[in-house]
This record gives C-alpha cells, sequence and structure tokens, in this order.
C-alpha cells in the first residue's frame, strides 16, 4: 500500500516572499512545490457538493477569465512559466489554467504532464471537490517521486477559512509582512491589481466582475472592468492608489488569522519575511525542521545565498 504524501500549505496574503519559500523548496528532493493552485482551484468550484473526476478535470482544464484577460491586454503575471513553444502558445487566452503556472514550475515539459494528468484525474471517484484537491496533489507528488507537497498561492489568505476546514491535518506556514511594503507591490503587480478590483466591487456593489452571466445586471460603474472591456490603462489606473492595497492587506490578514484563530492547526509555522531576509539560514533551517526536510539544516545553508536584500522602488 502506497503511503500518503505529507501535505503542507503556505498562507499569505502575497507579495512578501511566499515565491521565494516555494523555489527555495523546489530544490529539495523529497518535496513537490505545488505553485499557484489553491487560491484559483478554491474559487473555481463550491464544496458542498460531490462532482465526478471527469467534472473535476474540467475545472482543472478550464481557461480562467482573469488569467485570460491580462494575456489579452498584454499584462501576464511575471509567475506565468508557460514556454512559448507549448501547445497553447499561439493563443495563451485560451491556456488551461493548471498549466500558466503549476504545472509549468514543476517541469520543462508542461503539456506532457498535462496530458499524463488528463488520463488519470477523470477516474478519480464522485467526491466533495476538496477531496479532488487532496487526491490530485497526491497524484502529483508520487508522480514526481516526492514525499510531500507544499503548496502556495499568492493571496491564500483570502481563501485561508476554506483551506484550513478542507485540510485540518495539513501543516501551515503562515508568512506575513509589513504592509506598507507589501501594498506597495500588490499595486504594481497585474494579478493583485485585479484581486483588489474583485474584491472592492463584492464589497461595494455584492458583484464580480468576473463571474457574471449575460443575466446579470451590471452596474455602469463597473462595466469598464468586465473581462472583455478591460484595458491596460484601465488596471494601472488602480495601481496608482496604494491606499487600496493597504486596505486589501488589513482584509487578507484578518481572513487568515480569524481562520488560524478558529481552526487551531495542530502543525503551525509563523514567519516574518523581514526575519527571513534579515537571517535566512536560521529563517529556513526553522521552516525545514517543520516540514521534516531530510537534511533541514544543510539544505538551509545551501539555499540562504538566494534570500536577497528586496528593492525598494
Amino acid at each position: 500500500m502506497t503511503t500518503a504524501p505529507d501535505r503542507a500549505i503556505i498562507i499569505s496574503t502575497g507579495r512578501c516572499g511566499s515565491t521565494l519559500l516555494s523555489d527555495l523548496l523546489h530544490t529539495d528532493q523529497g518535496t513537490l512545490s505545488v505553485q499557484e493552485f489553491f487560491m484559483t482551484a478554491a474559487l473555481l468550484a463550491p464544496d458542498d457538493e460531490e462532482v465526478s473526476g471527469a467534472d473535476y478535470w474540467a475545472l482543472l482544464s478550464c481557461a480562467k477569465p482573469d488569467l485570460a484577460a491580462l494575456f489579452r491586454i498584454g499584462m501576464p503575471p511575471k509567475e506565468v512559466h508557460y514556454p512559448s513553444g507549448g501547445r497553447w502558445g499561439a493563443d495563451l487566452t485560451r491556456l488551461p489554467w493548471i498549466l500558466a503556472i503549476t504545472l509549468s514550475k514543476l517541469t520543462a515539459d508542461p503539456d506532457r504532464l498535462f496530458d499524463a494528468l488528463a488520463e488519470r484525474v477523470p477516474a478519480f471517484p464522485r467526491q466533495r471537490v476538496s477531496r479532488h484537491h487532496q487526491a490530485f496533489l497526491d497524484l502529483l507528488t508520487t508522480l514526481g517521486g516526492r514525499r510531500r507537497w507544499v503548496e502556495r498561492s499568492g493571496g491564500s489568505s483570502y481563501v485561508a477559512p476554506y483551506l484550513l476546514r478542507s485540510f485540518p491535518g495539513a501543516k501551515v506556514v503562515h508568512l506575513t509582512r509589513n504592509w506598507e511594503e507589501t501594498a506597495r507591490s500588490m499595486s504594481r503587480h497585474p494579478s493583485f491589481q485585479l484581486i483588489q478590483l474583485r474584491v472592492e466591487s463584492l464589497g461595494r456593489y455584492g458583484l464580480d466582475p468576473f463571474r457574471v452571466t449575460p443575466e446579470t445586471a451590471v452596474p455602469a460603474a463597473l462595466e469598464r472592468y468586465l473581462p472583455e472591456r478591460l484595458t491596460a490603462d484601465a488596471l494601472r489606473e488602480r495601481g496608482r492608489d496604494v491606499r487600496r492595497y493597504l486596505g486589501l492587506c488589513a482584509f487578507m490578514t484578518a481572513q487568515a488569522e480569524q481562520a488560524i484563530g478558529d481552526a487551531r492547526p495542530e502543525h503551525l509555522l509563523t514567519m516574518r519575511y523581514e526575519d527571513l531576509v534579515e537571517a535566512p539560514v536560521a529563517e529556513l533551517t526553522r521552516l525545514g525542521r517543520f516540514l521534516e526536510l531530510d537534511d533541514p539544516d544543510g539544505w538551509a545553508a545551501q539555499v540562504a545565498g538566494r534570500v536577497g536584500v528586496p528593492v525598494r522602488a
């Protein structure tokens, strides 16, 4: 009988060093460092009903409206690693979201991995979506010959209540950063410009401009932000007011702290980006020991030099 892999989740507001941690963990031979999976997966489908494996794969292999809009206006996130010569390279607006970052960060041939998953995932039994997520990441870990998966999504604080409720046995790393620096970085990043727009729209109008149907009555103020109407100038304009992103930081932090307080995860490690920059060997050693890497001290010493001092614009 195959032993289930260890599971861990990094929760953060985003723009606070979580991508760096993921990239460093990718160098550990026993760890599958999964990037940008849960934030999208949790928002694409509710977890209050059971779905088949085929329906679940359809969710993973569809294009994501907000990412497609960013491709259309020429502002793709720098985290996208899908190769230009790939199957969808000629029209990235149709790129399955699971390929844009998640699979492309794991292998130089993400299309091949996508095809391997397309053969297996539809055979998953009918079950709740969160169970599908776990089975999918466990399968990825097995295919990669790893012993654990560690998932990291920018902005995962937004879905922290869902994550901690759905994965009660997972190790949880809560990464934080000074709000002012985080907000400034968010204001320059297209994905977070969209996240802030969507959160603000939900709070103000009860409507997400990226989740409307033809029958939805859209307020005039939101029409310019609909996926087919969004422009690069409109998005950049929203990035000029850093106060919007300070508010987003406050909201996401409250989400994560409340979720952690409610769930009281058995395995919890809190990290600060500032401490990571100040003492990378010590902080990475803490992380490695928490995740139970085979050689946490050696791993930390090997990768600590990649932790650089942030450039403040």
